[in-house]
C-alpha cells in the first residue's frame, strides 16, 4: 500500500505538485520574517569584513568548496555500498539533485528528487531507493546528533531542548523503520539491496566532520577561533535545526540555529550571524551549481531522458513465418475527406510484388460522406462513432493488419498529399527482408508546393527528431509509412492525438531497422489539415518525453 502511494507519487511528480499555494506563501512569509530579523540583528561591520577576507583568500575559499564537496561523495559512496546496481555517478548525481532542489523548493521536498533520479536513470528499483535513502537519510540526522553531543554534551542539551530530543527519536525511529525494510528488500533479493556496516557509518560521520571544516573556517574569517570539536557541535545544531526547516534553504533557520551555538560558546551574536550567513552563502551556492549541472549528468535524473539510449535492443521480438499468399494492407486514416478518399481508393494498387493488396479506411468520426464514399470505391471501412486522433486510427489500423496476418502494413491519409500508387517503394524493403520500418520522405522526394511555414516547422521538427533519435532523419512528419509484420505487432503509439514522432523512436527503441524512400508530395487542395502549430506542440512534445522515458 505504501509503495503503491510512492509509486505514484514518483509517476505523476511535478514542480507544480511541489507548489502548493499555501505552502508557497508559508516558506515566502518565513523568508521574509527571517530577512527582516538578519538585517536587524547582524552586525554589518563584522559581514562586510568577513566577506573581504574570504574574497581576498580564493584558495582558500577553493579549499572550503572542496571540503563541502567531499561531504556529498562519502555520502555516495556509503549509498552505493548498500545498493550495488548504482552507480557511483548515479548516486552522486542524485545526492546532488536533491541538495539543490532543498535550497529552492520549501519544507525540504526536494528529498524525493533523490529517489525519483536512481529510479528514472539507474533502473534502481523504487522499493530499494526509497527504504535506502531513508534509512540513510535518517542515519544522517543521528550521526551527526551524536556527534554533536559528543562534542559538546553539556551545550548540545542546553540548545536543542527536550523538542531536539524528541526529533532526535523520531530520526532514529525512522532510521530503524528504513533498516528493517531494508533487511526485509534483502532478505528478497540481495542482489539489489546490502546492509549497512561499519564502513557505512563511518563515510557518514566523516561526511560531517569535512561540513564542520567549512564551519571552522568561515567562523576563522569572520574572528571567530573555533576548536574541531567546536566546528563540530555548531554544525549539528544547525544540521539538527534543519529538520524542522520550512523556508527554501532553511533560511532563518540555519542562520538562528548557528547563532544560538555560537552564543552558547561564549561568541557575539552579531559576529556569529556573520560567521553564519557567509557559512550558509558558500553552501548554497555549491548546492544550486552543483544542483543544476548533476541535474543532467551523468545522465538525466528527475527531469528524465531527453534523447534514445546509445545502446539499444539488437534484437527485436520476431513472429512465426507467416503464409506465402499473405495480404498487404494498406489504409487510410480519414476525418471529413468525403472529396478526396474515393479517388486516394482508385489509385491504390491491387497488388505489389505479388502480393494482393486490401484497401482499409478508418473513418474517424466523420461527420460527412466519408465511409461511404470509401465503401462505394471498394474499400472496407471501420468507422468509430467519434473523433478518436490520428494516433488512434493509426493504431487501428495497425491491429487490423497484424490480426489478419498481413506480410505487410503501410498507410497514407487520404487527402490527396502522398501517393498511394507508390506504395511499392515502401514496400519493397520490407518484403525484401531489408528493413522493417520505412517511411517515405517527401524532402528525398519531390514536393509540389509546401507553405512556407509548414516547410519551416517540418525542417526544424524533423531535426529535433534526427538529435533525439541519434540518427539521421530527413522528414519525421511523413504521413507515408510502412511495416513489416513484426514492427506492427509490437508497435506501441502513446497517445492519440498524434503518432510520428512516438512511433519512430519506439520502433527505433526496440531495434527495427529504419529507412527512408523517397516520394512525391503535393499540398492538399481540398479539404482542411487538423494540425495548428499551437495545438500540435502542446500535444507531441509532452508524448516525445514519455516515450523517451518509458522505452
Amino acid at each position: 500500500m505504501i509503495m503503491d502511494k510512492v509509486h505514484s507519487f514518483i509517476s505523476l511528480f511535478n514542480f507544480k505538485r511541489l507548489s502548493k499555494p499555501i505552502g508557497v506563501l508559508l516558506a515566502l512569509l518565513i523568508c521574509f520574517v527571517a530577512l527582516i530579523w538578519v538585517l536587524r540583528e547582524v552586525d554589518r561591520e563584522s559581514l562586510s569584513r568577513s566577506w573581504s577576507t574570504a574574497i581576498n583568500d580564493p584558495f582558500m575559499v577553493f579549499l572550503v568548496a572542496t571540503a563541502f564537496a567531499s561531504a556529498f561523495l562519502l555520502r555516495a559512496f556509503a549509498w552505493k555500498k548498500i545498493v550495488p546496481n548504482l552507480s557511483f555517478g548515479h548516486s552522486l548525481a542524485a545526492i546532488n539533485l536533491s541538495l539543490g532542489a532543498n535550497h529552492v523548493l520549501p519544507l525540504r521536498l526536494g528529498e524525493p528528487l533523490r529517489v525519483v533520479s536512481v529510479v528514472r536513470r539507474a533502473r534502481v528499483p523504487i522499493e530499494t531507493a526509497t527504504a535506502s535513502t531513508v534509512t540513510l537519510r535518517s542515519a544522517d540526522i543521528v550521526t551527526v546528533v551524536c556527534l554533536g553531543c559528543l562534542a559538546a554534551p553539556g551545550a548540545f542539551v542546553e540548545v536543542v531542548g527536550y523538542w531536539g530530543f524528541i526529533a532526535l527519536g523520531l530520526a532514529l525511529s525512522l532510521c530503524t523503520f528504513g533498516f528493517l525494510w531494508m533487511k526485509k528488500l534483502q532478505r528478497i533479493n540481495p542482489l539489489t539491496m546490502g546492509l549497512p556496516g561499519p564502513s557505512v557509518f563511518l563515510l557518514t560521520a566523516s561526511a560531517w566532520l569535512a561540513e564542520a571544516a567549512v564551519i571552522w573556517q568561515c567562523a576563522r574569517w569572520s574572528g571567530i577561533e573555533l576548536s574541531p570539536s567546536e566546528a563540530l557541535f555548531v554544525t549539528a545544531v544547525a544540521v539538527a535545526s534543519q529538520i524542522v526547516a520550512v523556508a527554501p534553504s532553511g533560511f532563518g533557520t540555519y542562520e538562528a540555529a548557528s547563532v544560538a551555538a555560537y552564543a552558547i560558546l561564549g561568541h557575539d551574536p552579531g559576529v556569529a550571524l556573520a560567521a553564519a550567513l557567509i557559512t550558509h552563502a558558500l553552501k548554497t551556492a555549491y548546492s544550486l551549481l552543483a544542483g543544476g549541472v548533476f541535474t543532467f549528468f551523468p545522465r538525466p535524473g528527475a527531469l528524465g531522458n531527453f534523447r534514445l539510449a546509445k545502446q539499444r535492443n539488437t534484437n527485436p521480438i520476431s513472429v512465426s513465418e507467416l503464409p506465402s499468399q499473405a495480404p498487404i494492407l494498406f489504409f487510410m486514416p480519414a476525418l471529413n475527406e468525403e472529396e478526396t478518399v474515393e479517388s486516394c481508393i482508385k489509385r491504390c494498387p491491387e497488388s505489389v510484388l505479388g502480393k494482393e493488396v486490401q484497401v482499409l479506411v478508418i473513418d474517424d468520426g466523420s461527420t460527412d460522406s466519408t465511409a461511404q464514399r470509401a465503401k462505394e470505391a471498394g474499400a472496407k471501412v471501420i468507422s468509430l462513432p467519434t473523433c478518436g486522433g490520428l494516433g488512434a486510427a493509426v493504431r487501428i489500423g495497425l491491429e487490423y493488419g497484424v490480426e489478419i496476418g498481413a506480410a505487410a502494413i503501410a498507410f497514407c491519409d487520404a487527402d490527396e498529399e502522398y501517393p498511394p500508387d507508390e506504395l511499392e517503394n515502401l514496400i519493397e524493403p520490407i518484403l525484401s527482408h531489408s528493413a522493417d520500418y520505412v517511411v517515405g520522405s517527401r524532402f528525398l522526394g519531390t514536393i509540389k508546393h509546401m507553405r512556407p511555414h509548414r516547410r519551416f516547422g517540418n525542417k526544424v521538427l524533423t531535426i529535433l527528431l534526427s538529435v533525439i533519435a541519434r540518427r539521421r532523419i530527413t522528414d519525421g512528419q511523413s504521413g507515408y509509412r510502412a511495416f513489416s509484420y513484426e514492427a506492427a505487432a509490437n508497435a506501441e503509439i502513446i497517445h492519440d492525438f498524434n503518432y510520428a514522432q512516438v512511433l519512430t523512436l519506439d520502433l527505433l527503441a526496440k531495434g527495427y531497422r529504419y529507412i527512408e524512400v523517397p516520394i512525391s508530395y503535393k499540398f492538399r487542395t481540398k479539404g482542411d489539415s487538423f494540425v495548428k502549430l499551437g495545438g500540435y506542440l502542446k500535444k507531441v512534445v509532452p508524448a516525445v518525453y514519455r516515450e523517451l522515458n518509458t522505452v
